[in-house]
């Protein structure tokens, strides 16, 4: 985790088109982080259930809220959009920006691949690129954000291909499904941009539901992908996203937040093979797999904790703060959470992933 997360802590803004919207805030930041909390996102995040256009749907309410946020903010009603193919075509930002009548001045595009051998991602490669520099622009970009290793690639390229040409970025308004490592690489990122361009204003960066973690290693199960499966420890995840999950624990045990982003709108049957790929390896290795290990690395802490020790993890002791009715609310999805590690002993994995197999093997059926 970032050092710079150390002492961070959630604030609430406010409430925009049945979004909740909490910044991220901490001495050390040039930039501002926020998360978005809405029914839709949160529906996403937890069901791989949630696919093809469906899986666009659910952040488009959330993305209009965040534009009208800073829009109400001051913000000039013009935008470019860089997209970064494949999982960047899920991010609505050309329809949220129509919807709040922000003019799209310039679509820009840039097709960066990952380089994939037995599950290690080896390299990246910009194939396909379209950029038409101005100046004064402000770029929103919408893509999954693990390792930054394809963001990073792009933002150089993009960076050398306005400095070359006579142009210049104003400010980048970042979307993302994405991690921790963002705030180091967009804190990075400014420094180097505003070399370039002294003018540079900085990156608003928006987070779907949570600022999550990457896994370092295959985790409890020894299924995880390190640096690709994204979880809860070490983040920071929106109360009412953790209040929903706790409404449907099966999902807590998912492989991970988004799986493939790309593949869960364009290839459904990939998408599917992957969820059953995990929970057949869960049936597979249940006898070997500690329920309670899993329930604790899923929540983000290993053991149950006191109400001001989990405000401190989750980063809501500012939000416990705020209000008696924010601190009782809080204080319940803390029994929540604390019952369920408390139960977890009693989980039959087993049965959890027989469960989840069914369910997913029924729809992958319809996509055949």
């Amino acid at each position: 985790m970032s050092n710079s997360l150390d002492t961070a802590y959630l604030v609430q803004r406010g409430s925009f088109v049945d979004t909740s919207i909490y910044e991220l805030r901490s001495s050390q930041f040039n930039n501002r982080y926020f998360l978005l909390s809405s029914t839709g996102s949160r529906d996403l995040l937890a069901r791989p259930e949630v696919v093809g256009f469906d899986a666009y749907l659910a952040l488009v309410t959330p993305t209009i809220a965040a534009l009208r946020f800073l829009l109400e903010e001051g913000m000039n009603g013009e935008i470019d959009i860089m997209t970064i193919l494949r999982g960047g075509l899920n991010y609505p930002l050309e329809e949220a920006s129509h919807t709040c009548k922000i003019r799209v001045r310039n679509m820009h595009f840039l097709s960066c691949e990952r380089i994939i051998r037995d599950n290690i991602i080896t390299g990246l490669d910009i194939k396909y690129g379209k950029i038409g520099v101005a100046r004064d622009v402000v770029l929103a970009i919408g893509d999954i954000f693990a390792t930054g290793d394809t963001f990073r690639l792009c933002m150089e390229h993009v960076v050398e291909k306005f400095s070359s040409e006579g142009g210049s970025i104003k400010k980048i308004l970042f979307f993302t499904i994405g991690g921790t490592r963002a705030v180091d690489q967009m804190e990075a990122l400014t420094q180097k941009i505003r070399s370039v361009f002294p003018s540079f204003e900085g990156v608003e960066c928006f987070f779907f539901e949570g600022m999550f973690t990457v896994y370092t290693d295959k985790g409890v199960t020894g299924i995880n992908v390190p640096d690709i499966d994204f979880g809860w420890k070490g983040g920071v995840v929106s109360p009412e996203f953790r209040r929903y999950v706790m409404g449907i624990p099966d999902a807590l045990y998912e492989k991970c937040i988004i799986y493939d982003g790309g593949a869960r709108r364009y290839e459904i049957p990939l998408h599917f093979d992957e969820v059953l790929e995990y929970w057949e390896g869960i049936l597979e290795r249940a006898d070997s797999i500690s329920a309670e290990a899993l329930t604790g690395e899923k929540l983000g802490y290993p053991h149950r904790l006191s109400f001001e020790d989990w405000l401190a993890v989750t980063h809501f002791t500012q939000l416990a703060a705020y209000s008696t009715a924010e601190e009782s609310y809080l204080m319940n999805l803390w029994r929540s959470e604390y019952a369920l590690l408390a139960s977890s002993v009693d989980l039959s994995l087993k049965d959890l992933a027989r469960r989840r197999i069914q369910s997913i093997n029924n729809l992958k059926a319809l996509y055949e």
